[in-house]
């Protein structure tokens, strides 16, 4: 049959009655469809304030506490004595810091190591820090001016041989077992201490005024953003680890996965402060290497996962996937 013999008898030649039509309105194409008006700004401005006020409430609830910072001037009113100890290890090179080796010193044996492998040691000392130039006779050359009896005690103490500095301030640090703290100084059993007393209660005096916070924060630039030199002094004392004890922050304590009190952290963080927690890593020396090598091996080995025969298999041998996405797989 051709288009001259005419359209068949029952086709259609169109769309059905009441049917859209290239160039009809929208409201000829909606017609018969049940539709409610909807107001997008109202309904914008309505979650806002909904979840302004689900905000409001849920940090008034579970927000996190507004603890105040830690400095070493609450440190030195707090514990005088303990800063005082603390100072006295600084000056001695006895402190956590000053036999830490790399990144602060070159302490021999200090770096941890794999047998050859010792990648701290490679790097070197990047940030170095001499701890009793850095933590106690700078600040304390800085405080001496317009103070003759504190640089007179300054001046003895650097031109005295390095045995007898030694023998002084091995001294004072055990009279301080015994020491106590009263009208804004440390008084400790009589010794042969030579100008330490006087030199650790003029540190101390710069620690409560809060001066010391700021000299330990001079790095030569604009903004006095490094800390590290005031974490490193309160770190060699018992007050800043004894706030985080008391906080459940300790690295025991699975500290890392904890804001202060009990409050939830970063607790993506477990699979690392986990190996800290368990044999042979909780006890050994060089537990920090150890616990890096193993995650980035096991880092390695999840990238490597879609290229590894067999492992890449498993989805295939326990299809656990297809139990979640049961719907997906039953269609």
């Amino acid at each position: 049959m051709t288009a001259a013999d005419g359209p068949r008898p029952g086709a259609s030649s169109g769309p059905p009655p009441g049917a859209w039509r290239p160039g009809d309105s929208q409201e000829v194409y909606y017609a018969g469809v049940r539709m409610v008006r909807y107001d997008l700004i109202k309904e914008l401005a309505l979650a806002l304030l909904g979840t302004a006020v689900l905000v409001v409430i849920l940090a008034a609830a579970l927000s996190s506490p507004d603890d105040p910072p830690v400095t070493i001037q609450s440190w030195a009113q707090s514990d005088p004595v303990d800063f005082v100890t603390t100072a006295v290890a600084e000056l001695s090179g006895q402190s956590e810091t000053a036999t830490y080796g790399p990144p602060y010193n070159n302490t021999a044996g200090a770096a941890q190591a794999i047998g050859p492998f010792a990648p701290a040691q490679w790097a070197g000392v990047s940030t170095p820090i001499d701890t009793a130039k850095d933590f106690v006779l700078d600040p304390l050359g800085l405080a001496s001016a317009g103070d003759p009896a504190l640089s007179s005690a300054l001046q003895t103490y650097e031109r005295a041989p390095s045995s007898e500095q030694q023998s002084w301030t091995t001294a004072y640090g055990h009279a301080l077992a015994k020491g106590t703290a009263s009208n804004g100084s440390v008084q400790v059993p009589p010794g042969d201490y030579g100008p330490v007393p006087r030199l650790m209660n003029s540190l101390l005096g710069v620690a409560r005024t809060g001066g010391l916070d700021g000299l330990l924060l001079q790095t030569g630039h604009f903004y006095q953003t490094d800390y590290t030199r005031p974490l490193l002094f309160m770190g060699d004392g018992s007050y800043l680890p004894n706030l985080a004890a008391a906080q459940h922050l300790t690295g025991d304590q699975w500290g890392m996965m904890n804001e202060t009190g009990s409050y939830p952290g970063q607790t993506w963080l477990w699979l690392y402060t986990f190996w800290y927690q368990v044999p042979p890593f909780s006890t050994a020396p060089n537990a920090d290497l150890i616990v890096v090598i193993l995650m980035g091996l096991l880092t390695a080995l999840l990238a490597l996962v879609p290229f590894i025969p067999g492992l890449r298999d498993i989805p295939r041998w326990i299809p656990v996937h297809r139990l979640i996405w049961r719907r997906y797989y039953r269609g």
